[in-house]
C-alpha cells in the first residue's frame, strides 16, 4: 500500500445527523482520521470561522481554483453557491499520517468514490424517513419552510442513490447508528 491514507466519505440527505456522525468519529478516532474543510462560495453563517468550517472563497476565487484544477470535486450547489474539496486539503492531512473523513452531499460523496475507489470507503445516512428528516430540518429552525420544502425535494432525489455507496446506516437511534459507524470505519482502516 502507498504511503496515501484511506478517505471515508460520509454522504446523507440533509437533516440525516452525518455531521453528528462525523463528529463522534473524530472524537473516536482522534489519532486516525482528520476532518476534510470544505470550500464554498457562500458567505459565512453566525460563528462560522474561516479555515475551521469551511475555506471561504469568493466566486472569483472559487472559479479560480476550478480552473487550475485544485478541486478534487466541486459543484454549484445553488445558483452562485458553490462547494468542493480542495485537493490541498486531502494532501495536508495524508501528510500528516491521517485518514481523511468528509461530511459531504450525495453528489460530491459519490464523485470522490468514483475517483477513489477501493482506497475509499462511502456512507450512506439514511433518515428513518422523509417524515422525519423534515420534522428534523424544522425543528433546527436555521432554514425557511421554502428552504426545508426544497431540501426534502431534494432528499427524496437522494434516497434513491444510496446502494450506490458501500454500506448504509440508519440513523433512528442516534447511539445504534455511532456504534454502527465506528464498527464499519474500524473495520475498513484496518483492511
Amino acid at each position: 500500500m502507498s504511503s496515501k491514507g484511506k478517505l471515508i466519505i460520509f454522504s446523507a440527505p440533509s437533516g440525516s445527523g452525518k455531521t453528528t456522525i462525523v463528529r463522534h468519529l473524530l472524537k473516536t478516532f482522534p489519532n486516525q482520521l482528520e476532518f476534510s474543510i470544505s470550500a464554498t462560495s457562500r458567505a459565512k453563517r453566525g460563528v462560522e470561522e474561516n479555515g475551521k468550517d469551511y475555506h471561504y472563497l469568493s466566486v472569483e476565487e472559487f472559479k479560480q481554483k476550478i480552473d487550475n484544477n485544485e478541486f478534487l470535486e466541486w459543484e454549484e450547489v445553488y445558483a452562485g453557491t458553490h462547494y468542493g474539496t480542495l485537493r490541498s486539503e486531502v494532501d495536508r492531512i495524508w501528510a500528516k499520517g491521517k485518514h481523511v473523513i468528509f461530511d459531504i452531499d450525495v453528489e460530491g460523496g459519490l464523485n470522490l468514490k468514483k475517483q477513489f475507489g477501493d482506497t475509499a470507503l462511502s456512507v450512506f445516512v439514511m433518515p428513518p424517513s422523509i417524515k422525519i428528516l423534515e420534522e428534523r430540518l424544522n425543528s433546527r429552525s436555521t432554514d425557511t419552510p421554502e428552504s426545508i420544502a426544497r431540501r426534502v425535494a431534494k432528499a427524496e432525489k437522494e434516497l434513491k442513490t444510496a446502494d450506490l455507496f458501500d454500506t448504509f446506516i440508519l440513523n433512528e437511534v442516534l447511539e445504534e447508528a455511532f456504534v454502527k459507524a465506528e464498527k464499519v470505519v474500524s473495520e475498513f482502516l484496518v483492511k
